[in-house]
């Protein structure tokens, strides 16, 4: 397990956002965590994504965070949800577009498969949305059921939607 002498479990989040000031609310949701979760320690790049399972909506713009938190898994789950919920997440249907999306890619190296959490994420080795900016912050971080890097996992993923880094300076200087 990685959890350190202080009582802290290192964990990966996934970001994602395709509605309204995608931007702000990605800022919006790392201050949340900050708040209510835990030290950010790790920040990936921001990457605009085509949506994955439903694709007939925007394109999503993704991010991977490490955080260092001191709460138990399934209260992590429920500060993520609250999360959620006060930045407007409705639940409609599965893969829709969303003001706000938070997922548990990793809780250190715990192997937990309950009907309302699975961790490490069961599809992440299938979505390069997640994999990109979790390699850009943690290339060499072992998955704990396939024993693969993410490094190896981006290598030998079928997915071949388009995952590009997001230039927040171009967008910006477009506004002016």
């Amino acid at each position: 397990m990685q959890m350190s002498a202080s009582g802290t479990t290192d964990t990966y989040l996934l970001l994602g956002t395709n509605m309204g000031n995608r931007e702000a609310l990605l800022t919006q949701a790392r201050a949340e965590i900050t708040d209510e979760i835990g030290s950010l320690t790790r920040v990936s790049s921001i990457y605009e994504t085509a949506a994955w399972g439903n694709e007939n909506q925007p394109n999503y713009l993704n991010q991977v965070i490490q955080v260092t938190t001191q709460l138990p898994p399934f209260r992590l789950l429920e500060k993520i949800q609250a999360i959620e919920k006060k930045m407007g997440r409705k639940r409609h249907i599965k893969w829709e577009a969303r003001l706000i999306d938070i997922d548990i890619l990793f809780y250190g190296d715990y192997i937990i498969n309950m009907p309302d959490l699975k961790v490490p994420h069961p599809h992440l080795a299938e979505r390069n949305f997640a994999l990109i900016p979790l390699q850009e912050i943690a290339p060499f971080l072992v998955h704990p059921l396939s024993k693969k890097n993410i490094t190896d996992l981006v290598k030998q993923t079928t997915d071949r939607l388009p995952v590009n880094r997001y230039k927040t300076e171009t967008h910006e200087q477009h506004k002016l």
